[in-house]
């Protein structure tokens, strides 16, 4: 298995079909190959070896999709970047893993002189945006433009492909290592189940390319024979205009970006008929706003994701049919055709069905490892399973729903609470758009139960309120006991509330850390 396969093959049988769409610029899967093979050429002519790593800080284009390609095509390693981090963040990725080529846009073209102040060590920019080039970098067309076009080394099996950077839960994050195998895998097997993407569809890009999840669909999609339709960044009305457009088929929308696709006024008149599929996951959803979606996509089948960047990055899926049943829409539906799960105690037993326990997955998509972490790697897969840190619970049907990451367990009063039940209690109050449950400490209980709480635009909900509306869903015990509002919740670059954000202020002082 080698990921540029996929180009090799629609070039073979669909040269004159159309690759990518981006804005004005659409190019056929001829113009793409060569493209790729040109800029592959380019970075061996500035000294990029097999196994080095090529770095990419940019919002979403048809060039990031060539750079997808053309740095396995070399037998390099590509690296993409988280764009909401910090300059220290960037370069704390880039010294880890010794990258020494990046590309950078328009968008972080001022990043540019602050990451070379901390890492003198990058040796090349490439400026891959549609401005003026800044001072000291590559202009990526003119690189093209005279670069000759090299051979695939078709590189693949069990060879790096690529490090990605995950946020981590303390400090700074891991280099997750994944091969060629491991990505080639999780697209073949989500493929597998049909309820993913059309073959030969439109496939938007709406989510962050560098994140996994948006990749992973990426690599579907080549597999698919997709025209990929591509954002720079997620906005609702870019994402309802380019549906409309370019008869969008398939898509990957996070949570919150699909909250705020059915609460965008242009929504009710926008023609979203030829949306198929729609894959959401990263987070959970709340009922109220995936039967708004479903309203909002008729023609829409919805799939639940449900995996990690470890995993390539995916694990179990709920099909469009299951989100029909009430009991089952709530779960996150079951393995994946190339994986096999289990849950399990902390000694690694499988427990009973419908006994909460850890997730652990196994199969040809788990990681090769943490990038210069051999400890961190070992700990987490043992005998050839990811432990994943999720506690769920599997029925006996094999659906899986998970109730909590383990480290987000609250223990008050000697009671386990797992914060999602409470999470979707709370949203279900009218006036909740969204929330977060952590534990913070109680002198009297160890932890309570503490929660989070952004209200919608125009409404309002006192503490008292939301209490009493938890009595009618939930045990006394799991009930907030504190409540505090925000304006906004700390995310992640997919989509993911932060709650060790949160948790740091109720912890920083007592020594320890709920994480």
């Amino acid at each position: 298995m080698y990921l540029t396969q996929s180009l090799h093959r629609a070039m073979q049988q669909r040269p004159d079909s159309i690759a990518t769409i981006f804005g004005d610029r659409v190019r056929t899967v001829t113009e793409s190959h060569d493209r790729v093979a040109r800029f592959a050429g380019a970075l061996r002519d500035l000294g990029v070896r097999r196994g080095d790593r090529v770095a990419i800080l940019a919002l979403n284009s048809d060039r990031y999709h060539e750079y997808f390609f053309a740095v396995p095509w070399l037998g390099a390693v590509i690296n993409p970047v988280n764009v909401r981090w910090s300059p220290a963040e960037v370069v704390y990725s880039l010294r880890d893993s010794d990258t020494r080529v990046l590309l950078v846009d328009d968008a972080f073209a001022q990043a540019i002189a602050p990451i070379l102040a901390e890492f003198p060590e990058l040796r090349t920019v490439i400026f891959i945006g549609d401005g003026a080039r800044p001072s000291g970098t590559l202009d990526y067309e003119t690189l093209l433009a005279q670069s000759d076009p090299v051979e695939d080394l078709r590189v693949g099996g069990d060879e790096l492909l690529g490090i990605f950077y995950t946020g981590g839960t303390t400090g700074f994050p891991k280099g997750v290592m994944l091969s060629h195998a491991n990505v080639v895998t999780s697209a073949l097997g989500s493929l597998a189940t049909n309820h993913v993407i059309s073959i030969g569809g439109r496939l938007l890009h709406a989510a962050p390319m560098f994140h996994l999840a948006d990749f992973a669909l990426w690599g579907c999609g080549n597999l698919a024979g997709s025209t990929h339709v591509i954002v720079p960044m997620f906005t609702p009305a870019g994402v309802l205009r380019a549906i409309a457009e370019h008869q969008v088929t398939d898509g990957l929308l996070v949570p919150t970006m699909i909250q705020m696709l059915v609460d965008d006024p242009g929504a009710a008149d926008a023609d979203l008929s030829s949306v198929e599929h729609l894959v959401y996951g990263a987070s959970p959803i709340s009922e109220s706003v995936l039967t708004k979606a479903r309203k909002t996509f008729p023609a829409a089948g919805f799939t639940q994701a449900y995996g990690m960047t470890e995993l390539s990055p995916i694990a179990t899926l709920l099909s469009p049919a299951d989100h029909d049943d009430p009991v089952l829409g709530k779960t996150t539906g079951r393995a994946a055709p190339h994986v096999e799960v289990r849950i399990v105690d902390a000694e690694g037993n499988e427990v009973p069905r419908g006994t909460v326990g850890e997730v652990i997955v196994k199969g040809a998509n788990v990681m090769l490892g943490y990038w210069n972490k051999p400890e961190a790697t070992a700990e987490a897969v043992r005998d050839g399973w990811m432990h994943t840190g999720d506690g769920g619970r599997m029925d006996e049907n094999g659906y899986i729903r998970i109730v909590d990451r383990l480290k987000d367990m609250i223990i008050t009063g000697g009671e386990n609470v797992y914060s999602i039940e409470v999470e979707n209690a709370l949203a279900k109050h009218p006036a909740v758009a969204t929330c977060a449950v952590i534990g913070i400490p109680d002198d009297r209980w160890g932890e309570r139960v503490h929660a989070v709480i952004v209200l919608l635009p125009d409404q309002q909900a006192t503490a008292d309120e939301l209490t009493t509306h938890c009595k009618e869903l939930i045990a006394n015990y799991k009930i907030p006991r504190s409540i505090e509002f925000t304006d906004a919740l700390p995310m992640s670059g997919a989509g993911k509330i932060l709650k060790r954000d949160l948790r740091q202020r109720h912890w920083n002082t007592t020594g320890s850390q709920v994480s």
